[in-house]
């Protein structure tokens, strides 16, 4: 297909990253949901397209931070699933499915056995090619999973893609809490307080509630909130541990990773070249589309490349629905 080409209307990794918000009012399309329990007594909500052939091959998402189904991208995606005839789904990270999950834990960018029980799950419900994506922080965590499992995660996924995700996350963070940035990072901030602050309610003394109300970056936020409560000794631990470009070299599954080399989280600067990578992994760096945005075509625009191009990629590894 051809390579990606921000409209001439929308120039700028901002508004190519703020777009699919401003300008899009598509709803998601019909889902059914489950939950699943973990394996450590909590539980997961999974939206599955409404209707598809239990044969077909199964499209996972991974969305990103503080995401969900009703996510633009997500959405995008699962109605070109849809059309594909494929089966797609949509897993929530604890806490993100409308609803707070039991335990003090939430989810992180490095949620590696997260994403290990999850697909080893849907493997072992069928045979039919099944295909994982991941968006920004899911699309981390994706990578993160497949590094540290190397020839290992072959038995649980065929091909996998991650979107715009923050593969070196204390660059990431860093430029979260910086300039126009900081915009971005006080919108995560806005849900992610409120739902420290209401886990309180269930774990008193948790952690200090003033610190959450004072925090006034991602930094501080995973300095208080995110790093303790998943192992981590504070935010430059967790962002260096969770971190997926160290092991990029490392993974076996056949993978193709996105980027746009004017996102304003990570631009292309911090981007790993052909030699940091595993055979296994396809570079493909756009010149623009910012963070997770790619609008496409005429004003005003749509967001039909991404989801075209990640089927793309799935389709040579899906040699039955051809």
């Amino acid at each position: 297909m051809p390579p990606y080409r921000a409209p001439w209307w929308l120039p700028g990794g901002h508004l190519q990253t703020l777009y699919p918000y401003l300008a899009l009012g598509r709803r998601p399309p019909r889902y059914r949901r489950s939950r699943w329990e973990t394996p450590d007594g909590d539980f997961i909500d999974i939206d599955w397209l409404a209707q598809a052939p239990a044969e077909a091959p199964l499209l996972v998402l991974f969305h990103g931070l503080e995401g969900s189904s009703a996510s633009h991208y997500a959405g995008a995606l699962m109605r070109a699933v849809e059309r594909r005839g494929w089966r797609g789904a949509v897993v929530h990270f604890r806490g993100c499915s409308g609803e707070p999950n039991r335990l003090a834990r939430a989810y992180h960018s490095g949620d590696a056995d997260e994403i290990d029980w999850i697909l080893r799950r849907l493997r072992a419900a069928g045979r039919q090619p099944l295909f994982a994506a991941g968006v920004s922080l899911g699309g981390n965590a994706l990578l993160k999973w497949l590094g540290r499992e190397g020839e290992a995660a072959r038995a649980a996924v065929d091909a996998t893609a991650a979107v715009s995700a923050p593969i070196a996350l204390s660059v990431a963070g860093e430029r979260l809490g910086r300039g126009v940035n900081r915009l971005y990072g006080m919108h995560f901030l806005h849900t992610l307080k409120a739902k420290s602050l209401a886990k309180l309610r269930q774990f008193p003394g948790l952690y200090d509630a003033a610190a959450v109300r004072r925090a006034r970056t991602l930094r501080e936020f995973d300095d208080v909130v995110t790093a303790p409560l998943h192992g981590f000794r504070d935010a430059d631990d967790y962002w260096t541990r969770a971190a997926s470009k160290p092991g990029l070299g490392r993974i076996a599954v056949p993978t193709l990773i996105v980027h746009a080399r004017n996102d304003p989280f990570l631009p292309g600067a911090w981007l790993p070249g052909g030699g940091e990578v595993s055979g296994s992994v396809t570079l493909e760096y756009t010149r623009a589309g910012g963070h997770a945005g790619f609008a496409a075509g005429p004003f005003p625009g749509n967001l039909d490349w991404l989801p075209a191009r990640l089927i793309a990629f799935f389709s040579g590894f899906a040699p039955r629905m051809e």
